[in-house]
């Protein structure tokens, strides 16, 4: 964390500024997730922000590495680090406030980056808050006031009416929060259902501790905290406040919070799909989308630019949504959600809480096919689609998702276990019990899943799948993407790379020969099981010529053989 406070808003600042965003809603998650009753009481917008600023906090932090690691002592600059933020919000976000809020921060960027400056002072922070609410609302279809939006007006009001041209970003921030405060503590006489539960609104709430956290990056003060009533703040009597109701119910699955006012209200019926993507498209192509995607849900928000789009809308024909965005563009990371008959979407009516299962498998995994493979096997997965891995919060709110007392974590991926680890300590303060198994590749994975036993006392199972994917060699067989040395030699862009236990042992030009080649080597330390995974780039006959060639040469050896789906490796071997 770099130190605070920072005089200028240029890259340091950029970086002090998610860092400290990250914090603070870290400590406020819990809070924000409980007050989140409009439009759907899902519970999860403090979760969804903090994976969104987390997102763009791991992008700007790859930036200063990039920096460091180069050969010339100059860091990143104001307009490096604020589209390093931009992006990485925009590429992590989570529900429909984590997709506003990286509009929000896209919006400054665009004031920060402009002509690319050393840095910016109080009137270009100015501006940027200024921008950054009126991209918001422009991204949103059917803006409704008392939401998050609200929020961010008034920020921007606030400090359009700071003394900006001084070059204080100090006055400024500030100005911004307590004007976002205030417009907090009134949005329950704006919309009812907060009124109502004694609340504010949850999207705003996140959005004031991100300021907090700028006051704080400018000041070197924290800002004085918020609470969720709706009986707090600057802008209402604390003697008149509204007694909450009880609890919002949370809903499990990714339900989001969402600003639009057509979406449901309690009592009214809505849409039965939720659709999320990513879209790489031009301008024209979007507005054509929006105007598609307007006729046929509601919830509709659209985010980003340069080619790049972040994709949310409620509907009832989630492949309609799907089809639209083929037909603008590349669509990819498309995660559609049920909403379910009888659920508080479409109905309000409060669900009983579910029992909680004894134990449960919560497994990353590098493709959709090995997703469905997991998920039949009764793990609960997160999918990391490659160069995205998973963040700490993703794999929490698995966790939770999994609803059970013990709970046993695959991460399937040597560089995952350190998130992993984050991740299993944050939920373990919540009274749920967890092992850590530190797989190192999905097939590994599927070895322990294979010998995992719930009935079994924890500790026994957990020892169980630990040695059984222990007991399992890994490979992968993948393209270099550059020339560079490894164990085997040098090799050069494009070459086949055969890698076990996570070192090249082979380089080649034919992938069925190179896989050959790594299954012989790990063959011939023994071995009773091969299990083979396929990318969806790689022929079924590569997968028929590696069957064989155990068949005829291994008598004692059995072959198993899945499709990964785009798992980023072209072939995934394990042997047992």
């Amino acid at each position: 964390m770099a130190q605070v406070p920072q005089t200028f808003f240029d890259a340091l600042a950029v970086r002090t500024w998610c860092g400290l965003a990250l914090e603070t809603l870290g400590r406020a998650r819990e809070e924000i997730d409980a007050i989140n009753v409009y439009p759907v009481a899902d519970g999860d917008t403090g979760t969804n922000l903090y994976l969104t600023v987390e997102s763009a906090v791991a992008a700007v932090e790859a930036v200063f590495a990039g920096h460091a690691a180069g050969s010339g002592p100059e860091g990143p600059t104001l307009a490096d680090a604020a589209r390093a933020m931009a992006h990485g919000a925009l590429i992590g976000a989570r529900g429909n406030s984590g997709t506003i809020l990286a509009q929000l921060l896209r919006g400054m960027a665009q004031v920060l980056a402009d002509d690319d400056p050393a840095h910016a002072d109080g009137q270009g922070l100015r501006l940027a808050l200024r921008q950054a609410a009126d991209s918001a609302r422009r991204a949103v279809a059917h803006p409704v006031e008392g939401t998050v939006l609200t929020v961010a007006s008034a920020a921007a009001d606030a400090a359009d009416a700071a003394d900006g041209a001084r070059g204080d970003c100090g006055t400024v921030a500030r100005a911004a929060y307590d004007g976002a405060r205030a417009a907090l503590a009134a949005t329950p006489g704006q919309l009812p259902v907060l009124e109502r539960a004694g609340v504010v609104d949850a999207g705003g709430r996140g959005l004031v501790a991100v300021l907090g956290a700028l006051v704080e990056t400018f000041t070197g003060e924290r800002a004085r905290g918020v609470a969720g009533s709706a009986g707090t703040g600057p802008s209402r009597d604390p003697h008149a406040r509204v007694e909450p109701a009880a609890g919002p119910v949370p809903v499990d699955g990714a339900l989001e919070e969402c600003a639009d006012g057509a979406a449901a209200v309690p009592g009214q019926e809505g849409p039965a799909f939720e659709v999320i993507y990513l879209l790489e498209a031009e301008d024209r192509a979007v507005e054509r989308l929006r105007e598609r995607l307007d006729a046929l849900g509601d919830s509709l928000v659209v985010v980003g630019g340069d080619g790049l789009w972040n994709v949310h809308v409620h509907v009832d024909d989630a492949g309609a949504a799907v089809e639209a965005g083929i037909e603008a563009g590349r669509p990819h990371r498309i995660r559609i959600t049920h909403f379910g008959a009888g659920d508080v979407h479409t109905t309000g009516a409060e669900r009983p809480p579910r029992e909680r299962a004894q134990r449960a498998v919560v497994a990353v995994v590098p493709g959709e096919g090995l997703a469905g493979l997991y998920t039949e096997a009764g793990a609960t997965t997160v999918l990391a689609r490659p160069g995205e891995p998973p963040a700490s919060g993703e794999l929490v709110q698995a966790v939770r998702r999994a609803h059970a007392r013990e709970v046993v974590l695959l991460p399937n991926d040597a560089d995952l276990r350190h998130t992993a680890a984050a991740a299993a300590e944050q939920v373990r303060t919540e009274g749920i019990r967890v092992a850590l198994i530190p797989t190192r590749s999905a097939v590994q994975g599927i070895a322990a899943l294979a010998v995992h036993e719930p009935d079994r006392r924890f500790d026994e199972d957990v020892v169980s799948m630990t040695s059984a994917a222990g007991a399992t060699r890994y490979a992968e067989v993948t393209f270099a993407e550059r020339q560079s040395w490894t164990m085997a030699g040098i090799c050069q862009a494009g070459d086949v790379l055969g890698l076990i236990d996570g070192d090249v042992a082979v380089i080649g030009s034919d992938v069925a020969q190179t896989a050959e080649t790594v299954l012989d080597r790990m063959l011939s330390a023994g071995g009773e099981m091969v299990t083979l995974v396929l990318g969806d780039a790689v022929p079924d006959a590569v997968a028929e010529h590696l069957e064989g060639r155990v068949r005829e040469g291994y008598l004692a050896v059995d072959t198993v053989v899945y499709r990964g789906g785009r798992q980023g490796a072209l072939l995934l071997i394990g042997v047992e």
